[in-house]
């Protein structure tokens, strides 16, 4: 009977051994890896939640100001507004990333926008409903495809957001690029605020980062945030990346984890 009990025993160590570097393989080629930090400061940092409420509160005094000086445009006034992490929050689609250690498809994003189960970001919707009571309009400028449509504006109608129709909700037809659908909104409309967690939410002028990341661009339009432009914290994904990551190949997940680490800034040691 002891000798069972030293056999089973031994064989239970043995097993426990062999499984945890392969759970630690695991662990090393989950190329979302990246996005842990990332998703559970966005989810759990009380600091998120009050940057979203600082973002909005200053939009909301930004309008109020607008609103008061003398315009000679006698257009209807409106709001732009990007979607994802701007007004709905999509961070449940990252864990399932990061749990799953798949990356990004057109089709998981889909699966995932179709359930129209995103939340409302801190402050957004009492922002909305504020420019509303004002007589502002909303529109909402974003690039999920057209075929998320009608579950975008399911999900936007039963969190209460307004003006959330097919006439207002703008989405990415032929390029990303957000300034032809913008012109669409000024043809009809003085656009007072824009706010999104990207450059490219506010003037196609930012799009372009191949120069000190893009540092010079905003420093040039300096003025204009926390006026015209109000910008979203989103540490998770973002156009910022793809100079990080710049590359004429396909990077798998250890080069693109070796050129973040290669742009990050430090100090030398004494």
């Amino acid at each position: 009977m002891r000798k069972l009990f030293f056999a089973l025993a031994a064989f239970s160590i043995l097993i426990s051994s062999c499984s945890k570097p392969q759970d630690s393989k695991k662990q090393e080629n989950n190329p979302n890896e990246h996005l842990v930090m990332a998703t559970l400061w966005f989810q759990r940092a009380s600091e998120c939640r009050a940057l979203y409420y600082q973002a909005f509160n200053m939009a909301k005094l930004s309008l109020d100001n607008q609103l008061l000086t003398k315009s000679d445009n006698k257009k209807p006034k409106a709001v732009v507004v990007d979607i994802d992490e701007t007004v709905l929050d999509n961070s449940p689609f990252e864990t399932n990333s990061i749990r799953s250690g798949k990356t990004f498809t057109s089709a998981a994003w889909k699966q995932w926008t179709d359930m129209a189960k995103a939340s409302a970001t801190p402050g957004s919707l009492e922002f909305l409903k504020y420019a509303e009571s004002k007589g502002v309009e909303t529109f909402y400028i974003s690039n999920r495809d057209t075929s998320a449509l009608a579950k975008t504006i399911e999900n936007l109608t039963k969190l209460g957001f307004p003006f959330a129709d097919e006439k207002h909700v703008l989405l990415k037809t032929k390029t990303s690029i957000k300034t032809e659908r913008r012109n669409r909104v000024l043809e009809t409309h003085e656009i007072l605020i824009l706010a999104g967690d990207n450059l490219g939410d506010f003037d196609e002028f930012l799009e372009d980062r191949s120069t000190d990341f893009g540092f010079s661009k905003v420093d040039e339009r300096q003025a204009e945030f926390g006026q015209r432009f109000i910008v979203i914290p989103n540490p998770m994904y973002g156009s910022w990346e793809k100079e990080v990551l710049k590359s004429e190949r396909k990077l798998d997940g250890f080069e693109k984890e070796n050129l973040r680490k290669k742009q990050l800034i430090g100090y030398e040691e004494l």
